[in-house]
């Protein structure tokens, strides 16, 4: 399938997608966003795709933000109907079941910065900057900044955030628990791939399960997490792959895991 604002590039069992509208600093348009979800979907169907890099075109930005200059006239019902895109973009990456990283190189503002706490987990150049600076506008955030911040880094340091729209470096980001890790631009990718390929070595029955599971104990009680737990340990024992990695172990040879 053919994009035009994206480029999809496969090495081994990892894809990276790449956001290519360099020259808007990667803004999140509506065609954007709407081959964002073509694509996660795409990959997620892919057997051959464990894991996946989500980074931006060139060296300045990630994604600078929503498309200012499609969203300046909307009404009221045009606003709505593109927050709704947005969700449904962001909802795409956080609940498809492989491991999605955010490789965050440069500006990760506001759409920029709500796709990126969309994935899994972030990692970031040294000259990353993050923030929601949508009130400097006149709006808020509307693509689950207002959700998924607080619960990743608390309700008042994310109100902060929010209500003076401020800007934070990638130091600032990894010790408030936003970024994992951080590496020099020029490293960034070749890092991410590291992870990417470690991650997809393993298990991906396993993987799929532990991250449903953690997911869905953020909306239920930690006896309710628990239960979920316990069901979802056990169904992976009627899999390939728990037969394999454990008979490996005790072979001790490498496992050669399917997926099923």
């Amino acid at each position: 399938m053919a994009f035009e604002n994206l480029i999809i590039e496969k090495k081994g069992n990892v894809a990276i997608l790449t956001i290519n509208r360099p020259k808007a600093l990667n803004a999140l348009n509506t065609l954007t966003l709407k081959e964002m979800q073509k694509a996660i979907f795409m990959l997620g169907d892919d057997p051959d795709v464990a894991v996946i890099i989500l980074t931006g075109a060139g060296e300045k930005a990630f994604v600078a933000g929503a498309d200012i200059s499609e969203m300046k006239d909307f009404d009221v019902n045009q606003a709505i109907s593109f927050s709704m895109e947005g969700h449904r973009t962001m909802d795409a990456f956080s609940h498809i079941e492989k491991v999605v990283i955010a490789a965050v190189n440069g500006y990760a503002l506001g759409g920029g910065c709500e796709i990126a706490l969309a994935c899994d987990f972030i990692y970031a150049s040294q000259n990353a900057r993050f923030g929601l600076p949508e009130v400097t506008l006149g709006i808020f955030p509307g693509f689950g900044g207002t959700q998924r911040l607080p619960r990743l880094i608390g309700k008042g340091k994310a109100k902060e955030l929010i209500f003076t729209g401020e800007m934070i470096t990638a130091q600032q980001a990894l010790e408030l628990g936003i970024v994992n890790k951080i590496f020099p631009s020029e490293n960034l990718m070749e890092e991410s791939l590291k992870t990417a390929s470690k991650i997809a070595s393993n298990g991906q029955v396993g993987i799929r399960m532990a991250k449903r599971v953690i997911d869905a104990g953020f909306d239920v009680s930690l006896s309710e997490g628990s239960a979920f737990e316990s069901k979802a340990w056990g169904l992976v024992f009627g899999t390939y792959d728990q037969k394999e990695g454990m008979n490996a172990f005790l072979e001790k040879r490498k496992p050669v895991y399917k997926g099923k």
